[in-house]
């Protein structure tokens, strides 16, 4: 048997590629292959370390900063990009007009930031919410948009966890998640979270097409839990990769080989997310079709929080980046959607597939400073004239518009550096977030509830 020890008196340096290789000699010698052949063959696999570039790629930055904090946001952004352009896969990145920081560890990529890899796949460009996406419904008949927005508070479930009354997923999709080895034993995840929204900037929002005044419907959501542990799994493999042939990588930039059995096994298990979440959304969209009675006259989606692989054979992260380019995906028909806030229009746009911005366009209006620290600054108003709707019956002040960049400022940007063509928009009449759910959670209620005796006896 070939063990460490023999590998070491070859010549071989230690190391975490190691298993493989022992696992893989011990194979050749079972098939008869001479020490000789074996040796060479452990050559081929033996790592060459990969560097961080000395210097950062260049990058577009499709970013105005108007006043202090504006100014700040971008300078942080700049930061971050400027760490991650050193990752050795990456050859291109662009940042968009709704970009913020995404994470403390240096080189996190941001919000609003798309980078092109070479052969790589890298699950911490596309974050634990794969797929997060937006998805139109327009009815034909005209209707009162107040009754839309009742029948989806019915159907759908915003929070933590899966909904009380379960939908069952598309029969292909859930075979499909049992048979692949990123996602088999998360089917009752598949289950469970099939039709749920979450929480954060998560939404259900009705209002009227301003061409033809017809309601539509247009929900905000990822893959829950379902993608959450892809997420954990991939970044898992990506490691493993990453500490064999590049070390000084940070764990957040780790990457998984797309030329190789655990890349293609991963790609197809986002292909298989992408298709659960599509399902997701419509059949929330179809509950409330059903619910008031009403026919389905258009409908169509887009994720922004996903990697795709164009023409070139690169694979292109968008984290909050929506494509625009033709062909972004098979059920692309040329058009998406970019939400800004509750109280302002959801544009509907064309591609521009613009080469300078890798092909990507905002996903919304992004964010100036964290959530904690909108907070801080004071209770802000709701909306006026906006219907406004928090599922847990707690608003979530860090979720108003307020919060958010300027809506008119990144609209104007869009148009400015030609990102993507408006072509229609939907006017808001309200909307349904998760609201500030922890404030009743089980844990801080237990919480609570072991502090208030012992209070008590000290009093």
């Amino acid at each position: 048997m070939i063990d460490g020890g023999t590998l070491i008196a070859w010549g071989f340096k230690p190391g975490k590629w190691f298993p493989e290789a022992l696992a893989a000699a011990n194979q050749m010698r079972a098939n008869g292959k001479s020490d000789d052949e074996i040796f060479v063959a452990l050559q081929g696999m033996m790592p060459a370390e990969t560097l961080m570039r000395t210097n950062s790629l260049s990058y577009a930055m499709f970013l105005d900063a108007e006043n202090d904090l504006e100014r700040a946001n971008a300078a942080a952004v700049a930061q971050h990009m400027d760490a991650l352009m050193r990752v050795p896969t990456i050859v291109a990145g662009a940042v968009m007009p709704d970009a913020c920081p995404a994470g403390k560890e240096m080189g996190t990529i941001p919000v609003g930031g798309a980078v092109a890899a070479q052969d790589a796949i890298h699950p911490g460009f596309h974050s634990s919410d794969i797929c997060c996406s937006v998805a139109m419904t327009l009815f034909k008949r005209e209707d009162d948009p107040r009754l839309v927005l009742d029948a989806m508070q019915q159907v759908t479930h915003f929070g933590p966890g899966g909904r009380a009354k379960m939908l069952e997923p598309p029969r292909l999709i859930m075979e499909a998640v049992s048979q692949n080895r990123f996602l088999s034993g998360f089917e009752n995840l598949a289950l469970g979270h099939f039709g749920s929204q979450g929480d954060g900037n998560h939404f259900a929002y009705v209002g009227r097409l301003r061409s033809t005044g017809q309601v539509a419907l247009v929900t905000h959501h990822g893959s829950r839990g379902l993608g959450a542990q892809l997420y954990k799994r991939g970044m898992a493999a990506a490691k493993k990769h990453t500490a064999i042939v590049a070390p000084k990588v940070p764990a957040h930039s780790a990457w998984i080989k797309a030329a190789s059995h655990d890349g293609e096994e991963y790609w197809r298990a986002l292909q298989i997310v992408r298709n659960w979440t599509k399902a997701s959304h419509y059949a929330l969209h179809d509950l409330v079709a059903q619910k008031i009675g009403n026919s389905i006259a258009d409908r169509f989606w887009n994720e922004h929080n996903f990697v795709f692989q164009r023409s070139d054979g690169l694979f292109y992260h968008g984290k909050g980046a929506t494509p625009s380019w033709d062909d972004f995906s098979p059920d692309d028909d040329g058009r998406t959607l970019i939400p800004l806030n509750m109280a302002e229009p959801i544009l509907i746009v064309g591609h521009r597939n613009k080469k300078e911005s890798l092909g990507f366009a905002p996903h919304g209006a992004g964010r100036n400073m964290s959530r904690t620290a909108f907070l801080r600054m004071g209770q802000p108003e709701m909306p006026a004239g906006i219907d406004v709707r928090f599922f847990c019956g707690k608003p979530d002040f860090a979720e108003l518009p307020s919060a958010y960049k300027n809506a008119a400022s990144v609209r104007a940007q869009i148009e400015k550096y030609d990102l993507a063509t408006i072509s229609d928009v939907i006017d808001p009449y309200g909307s349904i977030m998760a609201g500030d759910w922890e404030q009743d959670a089980p844990w801080r209620k237990k919480r609570n509830e072991a502090v208030e005796p012992a209070q008590l006896s000290g009093g």
